[in-house]
């Protein structure tokens, strides 16, 4: 991928506490939707949060997205497909038999890929009818909204470019069917040859990468902004992110 353009590095500020979003909450297609970023903004990304949902750091990701360049800002838009029932991050990594079971239920009720799959198209309509001004759609998923990403990389017709940090359940035949362009932000507890595989797979334009000293969730939920390195690469991995979308939204 091409170097950082300089508009690319002057991103806002990350706030370690006390953060404040800079978006509102409306209702989109039926779902609580954080919406962020110039309303007359040509280009529009939706997020798919991690199982942690509306997270401050996911949140503040989004702000960052929308306003990183202000010479080319974006529309965010993150739909509550959970519908204010978010796995809580006490759950995981699962370290009791009630932690499991928890996950379990939540993986198969709020949290089921096949259910959030079916809405998103139709998500992704209700936004393109109430914001007509957007151009093109880009699309970023976190973990486990990683995997809803690889699926709809299949379908040209709804986005123009993908990304994905830190996915979950990455499977390397996915990447045969990708047909937009797509970024991988992988971190150290991704399998590594899982990722290499995908990468090697793809037939498109795309920028992977390994964050290798950063754990699973450092983009969303589980950054740490205590941590002078964890922050910083944060700071890198949104800077990677749009730069990739201005090459190719």
């Amino acid at each position: 991928m091409e170097n950082h353009s300089e508009a690319c590095c002057k991103i806002p500020p990350i706030v370690v506490k006390d953060f404040q979003p800079k978006g509102e909450y409306k209702t989109v297609g039926g779902l609580k939707t954080y919406a962020t970023g110039s309303a007359d903004a040509k280009h529009g990304i939706m997020m798919v949060y991690d199982i942690f949902g509306f997270f401050p750091q996911t949140i503040q990701g989004a702000d960052i997205l929308a306003d990183a360049d202000k010479d080319r800002s974006y529309r965010v838009f993150m739909p509550d497909y959970f519908e204010g029932s978010p796995a809580d991050v006490s759950w995981y990594p699962p370290t009791t038999q009630e932690h499991k079971e928890k996950l379990g239920a939540f993986f198969e009720g709020p949290g089921k890929r096949e259910k959030t799959a079916a809405r998103l198209p139709k998500v992704l309509e209700a936004l393109r009818k109430e914001n007509p001004k957007i151009e093109s759609w880009g699309v970023v998923g976190y973990c486990w909204g990683g995997k809803i990403v690889s699926q709809f990389c299949c379908k040209g017709d709804l986005f123009k470019v993908a990304a994905e940090c830190h996915p979950a359940f990455i499977d390397p035949e996915d990447a045969k069917e990708v047909k937009i362009p797509i970024a991988i932000l992988a971190s150290k507890d991704e399998d590594a040859e899982a990722v290499k595989a995908f990468e090697a797979n793809l037939q498109v334009k795309n920028h992977v990468e390994t964050f290798s000293d950063q754990p699973h969730g450092w983009m969303a939920a589980r950054a740490d902004f205590e941590d002078a390195k964890a922050k910083s690469e944060y700071e890198r991995g949104y800077k990677t992110l749009v730069t990739f979308f201005h090459q190719h939204l």
